[in-house]
């Protein structure tokens, strides 16, 4: 089979299944794994889906931005685990940033019981830090009803005043050449304004964002680590020479 049939062929695989096993495109194309695996990297790169964990996933929209009642439970062991790595970095005297996202909400239950400051753009996570004694500032801006993020030029104006230790965000697309997305470009400007003000930054993110590319850039990937579940060899050997990829293991 030639190289643009076997293309032609995943692509129509991946389209109607949505997900694809690799040895399910091996059987189909009758090539090699190794074959198969170069024809994702190529095909990722060209955006015509995403490599994830044992095989390939079609694409999302760019401007998709499932709610923040949506996002809670997909993934939910996937990213308690990230979080409760993500909140072991905190040290003592720490001030941290906190992104809005579903996430990072589950760092929250893992923070340590220490003299710590956050500052956040998350709605959803003000109750949930006062219950836990922490001393928190919510920066400016508006509400926005689906991610229960503050965005806007409120929003920037108040990172301004804030200097971190460290800074924890949350993306929808992870990708080698387009870097971190996500689908609002307001709340990309907070991202990468809390960034900014940060000496080191975290993305925590599951293996799910890996391959996308939502609407609005907030920054390239070199500089931050990622924090992530389970992914292919292959797939981590994609960003290991562009930035830090922390594997937590469910």
């Amino acid at each position: 089979m030639l190289t643009s049939e076997r293309h032609q062929l995943i692509l129509q695989m991946v389209k109607e299944q949505g997900v694809v096993k690799i040895q399910d495109l091996v059987d189909a194309t009758q090539a090699s794994e190794s074959t198969i695996r170069r024809d994702l990297t190529v095909l990722e790169e060209e955006r015509f889906l995403k490599r994830v964990h044992g095989g390939a996933a079609k694409l999302h929209g760019m401007t998709i931005e499932p709610s923040m009642p949506e996002k809670a439970n997909r993934n939910l062991s996937e990213k308690q685990k990230i979080a409760m790595y993500a909140a072991s970095l905190v040290e003592e005297g720490d001030c941290i940033y906190l992104d809005a996202g579903s996430t990072i909400t589950e760092m929250i239950d893992y923070l340590p019981e220490k003299d710590l400051v956050v500052v956040t753009n998350g709605l959803m996570h003000v109750e949930r830090l006062l219950d836990k004694g922490i001393r928190v500032y919510v920066t400016g801006g508006y509400a926005k009803p689906g991610t229960r993020a503050l965005a806007g030029g409120s929003a920037l104006g108040s990172l301004e005043q804030y200097h971190f230790d460290k800074c924890f965000l949350g993306a929808n697309g992870i990708h080698t050449v387009h870097g971190f997305t996500t689908p609002d470009p307001e709340e990309a400007l907070v991202k990468k304004k809390a960034l900014s003000m940060s000496r080191e930054t975290f993305v925590l993110a599951d293996h799910t964002k890996f391959g996308e590319i939502s609407f609005a850039k907030i920054t390239d990937l070199k500089k931050i680590t990622i924090i992530t579940d389970e992914l292919d060899e292959d797939i981590i050997d994609l960003y290991k020479d562009k930035t830090t990829v922390k594997v937590v293991m469910i």
